[in-house]
């Protein structure tokens, strides 16, 4: 614990970020950040995580907290097939400030930031009932290219980077003592230091994809999203979903958090952006389905065809 005044703090925290790139005219420590105009459009996204809902600090370093609020943000601007150009925080601390946390906290926002290309240009800093950390990420796409959820067309095939389920897997294996398997292991890693595919939507995109969003809330619950965005169906072929090792099938179709990227592209272009992902990035590019004119269906193993239920991680159920 500490007595540091805000002031003082803020002004470790400015030391932990120091450093911006060319677009930053004004970084951290005014009344607002200024940033040089972008040449293509503007995309802005906002998440927030809250203890005692998206986190337990019991379970996840503060650390790995700052760098995931990062990714989750950096995420929906791969999903649009955008760059990441600069994010600010909001951070309501619970209770007294530790000063130790705070910075590891920031340190994982940097570590984040530096690996993507982004600056943190600001925020604000209060104290509060629990801990959350509100974070909002700009990026730039070149006009009309933002790849929404709305474009995709029946006889597109649904694509998913990745594996699923790890997320999930790994919250239920760090819930648990005892050892863990190397397949474990990878699972925790990935719940609290996921990826965000920004490299790869840029090539989904590239590859003509028609509608993008990321994996957040579990695949059958954004694939139901994807689709009514679209005004079109879907057929899952519950087969070729990617499956953590670690993961139950019911973790990789609704457990959430994977941040993976689900796509529709033209049937023709399948095998090339999977070809290409696997060179640029080593990441996987699996072939889940199609879309379809209505209805959401899954498509069993032995052919039998049954209604796709959107389960998923919703913040107001229950």
């Amino acid at each position: 614990m500490s007595d540091l005044s805000e002031d003082e703090l803020l002004e470790a925290i400015r030391r932990v970020l120091s450093g911006a790139g060319p677009e930053v005219v004004v970084g951290p420590g005014d009344d607002a950040a200024v940033l040089a105009p972008a040449s293509g459009e503007l995309v802005i996204t906002t998440d927030v995580m809250v203890e005692g809902v998206h986190f337990d600090p019991a379970l996840t370093s503060a650390r790995d907290l700052g760098y995931k609020a990062l990714i989750v943000n950096l995420s929906d601007i791969a999903a649009m097939a955008a760059s990441p150009r600069s994010a600010v925080c909001a951070l309501t601390i619970g209770g007294r400030p530790d000063v130790g946390w705070t910075i590891e906290l920031l340190g994982g926002m940097r570590e984040a930031c530096d690996e993507h290309a982004l600056w943190l240009v600001g925020g604000d800093l209060s104290r509060g009932g629990v801990t959350s950390i509100a974070v909002t990420v700009t990026g730039e796409v070149a006009p009309g290219h933002a790849v929404l959820r709305s474009g995709a067309k029946p006889g597109d095939r649904l694509v998913v980077t990745g594996s699923l389920g790890g997320s999930a897997a790994g919250l239920r294996a760090s819930g648990r003592r005892g050892s863990w398997s190397e397949d474990e292991r990878d699972a925790i890693r990935r719940h609290v230091r996921p990826s965000a595919r920004v490299g790869e939507g840029a090539v989904l995109a590239r590859h003509g994809a028609t509608a993008m969003m990321d994996v957040s809330d579990g695949l059958a619950l954004d694939l139901s999203r994807l689709a009514s965005a679209s005004g079109v169906g879907a057929r899952l072929e519950l087969a070729a979903v990617p499956l953590h090792p670690a993961a139950t099938f019911a973790e990789a179709l609704g457990g959430g958090e994977d941040y993976e990227l689900l796509a529709a592209l033209p049937v023709g272009e399948v095998d090339a952006a999977r070809a290409e992902l696997a060179d640029a990035f080593g990441t996987p590019l699996a072939d889940v389905g199609e879309i379809t004119d209505a209805g959401i269906e899954s498509v069993a193993e032995d052919g039998t065809v049954r209604p796709l239920e959107p389960a998923g991680w919703d913040h107001f159920a229950g």
